[in-house]
This record gives C-alpha cells, structure tokens and sequence, in this order.
C-alpha cells in the first residue's frame, strides 16, 4: 500500500504549544520500522497547487495564506501562527490526500500519513486546519473527471464542520460525520448524516452506531470513492475527545470501516484527523493501527477478496 508523507515540513510552534506536532515523524517511523508499508512506498507528499487548492477554497483567502497577509484573528481561529512553513506543510498535507486519492482509485487503498484538515471552510481555516484537504482532493478529482460521486466517512470525534459546510449544497458529495454532541466545533454545521454521540460513550455503543448508519451510506450514495477520516481522538484517554472509546475499539472500527468498503468493491483513501492524548506514543499506536489495517485490506483488494 501506498502512503504519503509529509511530517519533515514542520510548524515552528511556540513552546508548550498542545498541537503533536511530532506524531506524525513518528508514525512514519514506526510503519517503516514495524514493515507495515515498504520503504519504496512510502512517499515524499507533492505540494497542492495554488489552483487546485482554490477549487475548494475562496481565491482571496488562499492569497492571505499565500502572502501572509492573514489577519491576526484568523490566524487565533486556526491555532497556529502564519510562518511560510506553516504554508507549506499545510500544501503538502492537501497534496497527499490528492496523490492518495489518485492511487486509491487505481489500487483500492491508499494513505495520507496526516491530513483530515476538516475545520476549514472556504474562506477560512480553524481547529488547526488550514486547508481542507479532503475538499481540495474531492475538488481536483471531480475537476479532472476521474471520480463523480464521493462519500465522506468522518470518524473524528469532533464535527467536520468545515467539509459540511463546503459540501452543503453538492449532492454528488455525501458528509457522514460521527463526533460528539458536546465537544468542539460548539456550533454545528449540517452533514447529509450526522449521528451526536454522548460523552463517555465506549467501544460496543460506538461501534453499532456505525454499522447501523455506515452501509446505508454507501448503499444509498453509491460513491467511486471513499475519503475516511480516522481519527485517533475518539480515545478514552484523549485529552479533547470526552469518549471512552479503547484502542481495541477503534481497531475495530477501522476494520468495520474497510471491511464495508471492501465488501462495495469502493476505493478508500485514509486520512489520520485528530489526536491528542498526553502520551504521544498512544495516538502513533492508534494510528499505526489504522494504517496496519488498511494495508491488509489493499491485500484483500489485490486479491479480489
């Protein structure tokens, strides 16, 4: 399976800053130590074009961006400061899920080892997101015919407002987005599906949630292709996430999630999305988990299973 990388263009983050910046290098450590993903497929990420990125976002805030002529209040509402590696890592990150996605449709199963930018709109980014690189990668394989339907499988404990909101009035893009009912962004946007899920919720609620929503989804839109945001956040230990969801658990659903796709014949590009735990090495082990799993179903696939 191909994965894309793009943890060596690094934020310059002030000191304490609560963002694991650092899980990402070490990700890609670990799935190349652990022989989850060959070396040979593991791939530097191609930077977003500026005209692909103003297929999902408004020309003059990629400018802003572009130039640093961002506001200091947008600048506070995304989270991080304007820095041209800031830019930069935020191109790459949209330019993953774009290569991602181009292999996906080819192979089945392809991965953007970041990625899952979801709070940004089209005008503006928040909640660490810049661009919104599941829009952007939407955006560019629609412009380019390769795909016409897409479904939007949000796994993220907090709500992809942002790719709601993008894709609110676009029928050909289906928005699932399973979060919490209380937890950030505090005003919701409207996702085709949005199932609100209680504070504390634990691994077997969570997972019958998703196996009674998620076929439907995909009997029902019929997409070419399948955006997952897998995020590590859903954990009982997050220190943003309010469920209490285990690792075994989310493992669990990530095998639900392309065991479903695999079962539709649907190509899936996976996005990793959020993660916060106070122990860096457990949003790496979820996440590694996560690629482990999508590896073995680009086996699957492969093998026409």
């Amino acid at each position: 399976m191909k994965a894309f990388y793009s943890d060596h263009f690094v934020l310059p983050l002030p000191e304490g800053h609560r963002f694991p910046m650092s899980k990402y290098a070490r990700l890609r450590a670990r799935v190349l130590d652990e022989g989850v993903v060959a070396a040979a497929d593991l791939i530097e990420a191609p930077a977003a074009s500026w005209d692909e990125l103003r297929l999902a976002h408004a020309a003059p805030y990629v400018q802003a961006v572009a130039t640093g002529t961002l506001p200091a209040e947008m600048q506070r509402r995304i989270g991080f400061p304007w820095s041209p590696e800031m830019v930069e890592r935020s191109r790459r990150s949209s330019g993953a899920t774009i290569a991602a996605a181009r292999v996906a449709l080819r192979e089945g199963v392809a991965a953007n080892l970041a990625g899952g930018t979801h709070h940004a709109f089209v005008d503006r980014g928040e909640g660490y997101c810049v661009f919104n690189d599941v829009a952007v990668a939407a955006r560019v394989l629609q412009h380019t015919h390769r795909c016409r339907r897409l479904a939007v499988v949000d796994c993220d404990v907090h709500q992809g407002n942002g790719t709601a909101a993008i894709f609110r009035d676009d029928p050909s893009v289906f928005t699932f987005s399973m979060h919490g009912a209380k937890n950030f962004p505090f005003h919701k946007d409207v996702s085709d599906l949005d199932v609100e899920l209680a504070d504390g919720m634990g691994d077997d609620e969570y997972l019958a949630l998703l196996a009674r929503h998620l076929p439907g989804v995909l009997d029902g839109h019929r997409p070419e292709l399948v955006f997952y945001l897998a995020g590590a956040d859903p954990y009982a230990g997050d220190r943003l996430g309010r469920l209490g969801l285990s690792v075994e658990g989310l493992r669990a659903r990530d095998e639900y999630v392309f065991g479903c796709c695999l079962a539709a014949r649907v190509p899936v590009v996976v996005v990793m999305s959020g993660g916060y735990a106070p122990e860096v090495d457990d949003i790496v082990r979820i996440h590694l988990n996560t690629i482990r799993v999508a590896a073995a179903h680009r086996a699957h696939w492969s093998g026409g299973a």
